[in-house]
This record gives structure tokens, sequence and C-alpha cells, in this order.
């Protein structure tokens, strides 16, 4: 548990907790942004044809997962920088850690399970295992953002049981009559490694296992068209590089966005420091390029924002004076 205790001694300037809040409130704009586009494409098929694609519920629920997940980042980092004390106390600094860890592994599982989708769908394998999960992945995809749901639920409540605990150190500063109370938090690192580890472990398999059956399934496809004297390439061969693109992208983002999370919540690193607001900078960025590169890479979503570029344009032109 935690005692409360007295902000540190190295406070940033309000010019410094100025720039990170604009900086990182920036990152998070552009994420809100993207990713509510591909929630409203998505929202608006489901109502307009009363169903939705199985990509297109599962971009759905990633969407809504990194909304959430960069508004709470927006407001956890204002608190922290603004107000450490409040941001300090017992209930409300578990409170976001958890939250924070809940949003971050609903984002982490939603796109493994949409990388893993594209794999199934794409891949070109004749065993009989792979071909009843091809034939069944539509109908198993709702009960899997759902148990992924409960999973991060369960997981980010395991968090909170004592890994974090901010002590009380009394130490005198030789400049001044009075004694002043510094703080710093010491995490259970043992416990947080292997809780960590735990939670990224399997959607990390996912990442890589899609990736490489992808190339796999991509090299076997090539060697069958040379086979058959053809050297242009076909909807597979496309579809395929398009889907190892996207899984390569956000394996590399994963891991960036891993380290600096375990970082982060591991606390080696003082609040105010220029690590740990390099974290901060990483972990806001990580949701919002990645889902950039979603509309590029998915051409529905790249048409649509095609079409809703003039109009906001001209929005833009209508509200300048």
């Amino acid at each position: 548990m935690m005692e409360t205790c007295n902000p540190p001694e190295n406070e940033l300037s309000p010019f410094g907790i100025l720039s990170i809040l604009t900086i990182i409130g920036t990152e998070c704009i552009v994420g809100i942004i993207a990713n509510g586009f591909i929630m409203a494409i998505n929202a608006a098929e489901w109502i307009k044809n009363k169903t939705v694609s199985t990509s297109g519920r599962v971009l759905f629920f990633l969407s809504a997962s990194r909304i959430a997940l960069q508004s709470f980042t927006m407001l956890e980092i204002t608190f922290s920088s603004t107000s450490p004390r409040f941001y300090n106390e017992d209930v409300m600094y578990d409170t976001f850690k958890v939250s924070f860890m809940f949003l971050n592994h609903c984002s982490l599982w939603f796109a493994a399970w949409l990388s893993f989708f594209y794999f199934v769908k794409i891949a070109d394998f004749s065993h009989p295992l792979f071909l009843k999960l091809k034939w069944r992945i539509s109908r198993l995809m709702p009960w899997l953002l759902w148990l992924s749901v409960f999973i991060s639920l369960g997981y980010s409540m395991l968090l909170s049981n004592d890994i974090y605990t901010v002590y009380c150190n009394n130490s005198s500063i030789p400049s001044s009559n009075s004694t002043k109370k510094k703080y710093f938090t010491k995490t259970n690192v043992v416990n947080l490694v292997l809780l960590y580890n735990l939670g990224i472990f399997i959607p990390l398999i996912m990442f890589i296992l899609s990736a490489t059956l992808l190339i796999i399934s991509l090299k076997r496809h090539t060697l069958h068209m040379e086979s058959n004297a053809t050297g242009c390439r076909d909807t597979s061969m496309e579809a395929h590089i398009g889907a190892i693109r996207a899984t390569n992208y956000f394996l590399i983002l994963f891991i960036f966005n891993s380290v600096a999370l375990f970082l982060y919540m591991s606390n080696i690193f003082d609040i105010n420091s220029s690590w740990n607001i390099l974290c901060k900078f990483i972990m806001a960025a990580y949701p919002a390029g990645h889902s950039i590169l979603l509309i590029q890479d998915n051409p529905g979503l790249r048409r649509a924002w095609k079409r809703l570029q003039p109009q906001v344009h001209f929005y833009l032109k209508e509200q300048t004076p």
C-alpha cells in the first residue's frame, strides 16, 4: 500500500509541464481522431447493413479501446504533472495504474486478434485443423473479443495487489532549518516482471506466428505461381503482402510500446525524469501511429478517408475568417 507524502522537490517548471502536456496531448488527439474515424466508418456500416464484417467488428472494438486509452492517458498525464500530491494518493494511484493497464491490454488483445484474423483468412494451408478454423473464425471472433476483455480485466486487477508502494523519506536540507519530505515509489519488480510478461506473452506469440505463417504461405504461393509460369502478382499475393506489412508494422510498434510501458510501470525512473517522459511520449504515439497505418493499409478505410478529405477542407475554409 502507499503512504501519502509531499510532492518531490524536482518538480517541473510550469513551462515544462505545458510543453509535455502539449506534445502528449497532440499525440492523443491525433490518435482519437484516427480511431474515431475507424470506429465511425464501421459503426455506420453496422447500422446501415444491420451487420458488420468480422474485421470491421474487430476494428470497432480496437478503435473504441484506443479512444478510451488515449483519453485516459491525457487525464493521467494531466494529474501526474500538475497535481502529484493528488495523483500519488493511495486510491487514486492504484485506480490510474489498474485502469491504464486494463485499457492497454484490451487494445493489445484486439490488435492481436485482428492480425490473427488476417492470417486465417488470407493464408493458404491445407491442414484440416486450419481449414476448420478458417470456416469457423467469423463465428468465434465475437466470443474471443469478449474473452479478451475479461482476461484484461482479471489481469489488471492482479496488478493492484501490493505491487506499487510509495515510501516517505525524511531528509534534512542543509541550507534550511526545516525538514522536508521526499517521496519515491518502490515497485515489487519480480511480481511486475512475471505479471507483465504473462500479460503480453500470448498476444506477442500470436503476432509472431501470424507474421511467420503468412510469410511461409506467401512463399508457397509464389513458388506455385512460378511453377505455373506466372510472373505477375495476383490478388492473393497482394493480400499476403498487405497483411504481412500490417502485422510487421504493429509488431515493431508493439515492441517499442511494451518496453516503454514496462519501464513506466516499474517506476525505476523519477516521475519527472527525461526517461519517464520519453516513455509517456512512446505510449501516447503507439495507438495513433498504428491506427494511421491501419487506415492507409485498409482499402475501405482509405477510400472513406479520401471521400472525407474534401469535406474537411471545405469545413476548415468556412471556419477561417
